[in-house]
């Protein structure tokens, strides 16, 4: 789906298949140093954590991976000299639908669990291994948080994927994830419950919350700055010059 969405941007699918390896790399690395910042109290107890079966095991926290990625993400495309808003809504879509999924490892491991409920869809874990793995309350009706995200990056990605082909400026799809997904992640962080959270602004907010907010301010800058779209006409000429060459 990347590499049909590179071409049709005019963007080279091998430097797209070595950016999304950083990306996919990074975004593991940051999960999991996130969750360990935001849980340092626990960590710093018992540093023997940072490297056990059950953090290595953890998919960490999403926010710190996607900043990462990100990053990483930008250093790369400096380096290679690819344009950054281009290839950002060209990973847009991937990123929510490889989000949407690893939500449904999360709700098999019973990891990112919510606030007890006792609404209709409430669900409630049986397995002690999801107590002994991720600290999931056993036998108590739970909000399925990460069924929530599961349909909300699933949609996103549809949304995503069609805006991809019909956006009017660079970086319109990756500024418009940045916003829906970070207002989605502080109304859902309402509803989870797992350890981890933490807290900034004396409590106000979690700091999973305090970085949604900064994804929602950044999407709405670079929608406000509409980078113009590139031209193809040019691409299209020099793909027929390199074709004529051969």
């Amino acid at each position: 789906m990347i590499f049909h969405l590179a071409r049709f941007r005019g963007l080279d699918p091998d430097q797209m298949w070595n950016l999304g390896g950083l990306a996919a790399f990074s975004g593991i690395i940051g999960a999991k140093v996130l969750m360990i910042v935001v849980d340092w109290r626990d960590y710093l107890a018992n540093p023997e954590r940072i490297l056990s079966i059950a953090t290595l095991k953890s998919g960490g926290v999403f926010s710190g991976g996607l900043v990462l990625a990100i990053a990483c993400s930008w250093w790369y495309v400096r380096k290679e000299k690819i344009p950054f808003l281009s290839a950002a809504d060209v990973f847009a879509p991937g990123i929510a639908l490889g989000h949407s999924i690893g939500r449904l490892g999360c709700f098999a491991a019973g990891c990112c669990y919510g606030r007890e409920t006792h609404v209709p869809w409430a669900v409630t874990f049986h397995d002690p291994f999801a107590a002994e793995f991720s600290g999931t309350p056993l036998n108590r009706p739970l909000h399925p948080t990460q069924l929530y995200e599961f349909v909300a990056e699933l949609i996103n990605f549809a949304l995503l994927y069609w805006l991809c082909k019909r956006k009017k400026f660079e970086g319109q799809v990756i500024a418009l994830f940045m916003i829906i997904y970070g207002i989605e992640r502080y109304i859902f962080e309402f509803f989870r419950d797992d350890p981890g959270r933490g807290e900034v602004l004396g409590g106000f907010m979690t700091g999973t919350q305090l970085i949604a907010v900064g994804l929602v301010v950044s999407g709405f800058l670079i929608y406000m700055r509409r980078t113009p779209l590139r031209s193809f006409q040019k691409l299209a000429g020099k793909e027929a010059a390199v074709t004529s060459r051969v």
